[in-house]
């Protein structure tokens, strides 16, 4: 051991503190990403007086590591406080001027302290990693002072990357009222070439169909749609392509050839994530591209393009030369009808015929034009967070090697 390192057992001690007199109400699990989430328990006739009270700046976490994706749930809780199940362990920090609780709660974070974790679970049902294995993790701890300024540069990373995510969120939702509004709604700003044709200028800038827009009745929506508008299948405003795996002996890890998608272990937070290439790729799919899986059971998820790829088996693309952000949203707008034509009860999946056969509405090519320059303003915005949070990340990692080195 060196001699920075020492045993979290001299710095916690375990609590348990029973909800006796029911005056707190809040009820919380611990997920393997760290974070205490809203549980799902059914608590109707639950006698909440056997559950632990988890107050501010304490842990909880689960010791059951088997089925639990190589991690282990464990969280700090920033609230007041709230209850978890008495299945979690629940403990403190004795002395916060000599281990500063957030700092502990970054080397949790570490993929190394998962790995650790599992490898010293034990048990022949379920395997855990009780509150003895817990007091002997080893970790360095320097003075308080390092603790703290290793998490302000840790927060100030976190803190933009959740600014980031809180405008990537507000740029999408943006987007998709926009989409409702003209395409769902049919309000759409009336154009002043339309007002004119119609002997009405006075309704240039007005939304379309509150205003007396001319309307059709479309038999396959049963319903009315904007004059010249249609009815049609993705292939009418994009191409799709789907995957097909190129031979075994072509893979490799090495960055040799064009990189290979195969399905959801490639799909990042928003780009994709190169881990395999192949030398002799099959179908492919270029930058901007909607990638989805369409086998198994993450069918139905979706990944934006950032160049060039092989697509394999599990994926396919939807590729449109001109309207890319109407396609995108018109995909995540028909996901659940799509969902329900998901075939196969062992292995689900999705065909390119399953893929054509939902209704498409295909307004006029100028609308379709305004919309999409609205729209790229928009995601071109949430790209730019994205890749800046891309590299926040990275950066988080080299602060989690530092942690290892403090």
């Amino acid at each position: 051991m060196r001699s920075n390192y020492k045993k979290l057992g001299q710095f916690i001690l375990g609590v348990s503190f029973k909800n006796k007199g029911l005056n707190v109400e809040l009820l919380l699990g611990v997920s393997i990403t760290k974070r205490f989430i809203p549980s799902i328990a059914n608590t109707v006739g639950t006698d909440m007086s056997t559950y632990k009270i988890v107050k501010r700046n304490q842990f909880a976490y689960g010791s059951v590591t088997s089925r639990n994706g190589e991690k282990i749930s464990i969280a700090l809780l920033t609230e007041d406080e709230c209850l978890v199940s008495s299945s979690y362990t629940v403990f403190e920090v004795v002395d916060t001027d000599l281990l500063e609780p957030e700092y502990l709660m970054m080397w949790f974070r570490r993929s190394e302290f998962d790995r650790y974790a599992r490898f010293m679970s034990h048990g022949t049902v379920r395997e855990q990693f009780g509150w003895e294995d817990m007091c002997d993790v080893e970790l360095p701890v320097p003075s308080i002072e390092k603790q703290r300024e290793i998490v302000r540069e840790y927060n100030v990373v976190n803190d933009r990357i959740s600014l980031n995510e809180q405008l990537t969120q507000k740029l999408q939702d943006t987007a998709q009222a926009i989409y409702k509004q003209w395409f769902v709604d049919f309000e759409f700003m009336i154009s002043k070439k339309y007002a004119e044709s119609i002997g009405k200028p006075e309704l240039e800038g007005k939304p379309y169909q509150s205003s007396g827009g001319e309307m059709e009745y479309c038999e396959e929506l049963e319903k009315d749609i904007p004059a010249n508008w249609s009815v049609g299948s993705f292939t009418n405003l994009c191409d799709i392509t789907m995957g097909q795996s190129p031979k075994g002996d072509t893979y490799n890890s090495e960055g040799v050839g064009i990189a290979l998608v195969n399905g959801p272990v490639e799909f990042g937070n928003y780009f994709t994530v190169k881990t395999k290439w192949t030398t002799s790729p099959t179908k492919m799919c270029k930058s901007n591209d909607l990638i989805v899986c369409v086998r198994g059971s993450t069918t139905g998820r979706f990944v934006i393009s950032d160049g060039e790829y092989c697509l394999g088996r599990g994926v396919c693309s939807f590729s449109a030369n001109r309207h890319q952000n109407y396609v995108n949203l018109v995909y995540k707008n028909s996901l659940n009808e799509l969902l329900t034509l998901t075939t196969g009860s062992t292995f689900p999946s999705w065909s390119r015929d399953d893929l054509n056969s939902i209704n498409v509405m295909i307004p006029s090519n100028y609308l379709l034009s305004v919309f999409e320059k609205i729209a790229e303003k928009l995601f071109s915005a949430v790209e730019l967070a994205q890749k800046e949070n891309e590299q926040l990340l990275s950066l988080n990692k080299l602060l989690m090697i530092k942690l290892s080195k403090a």
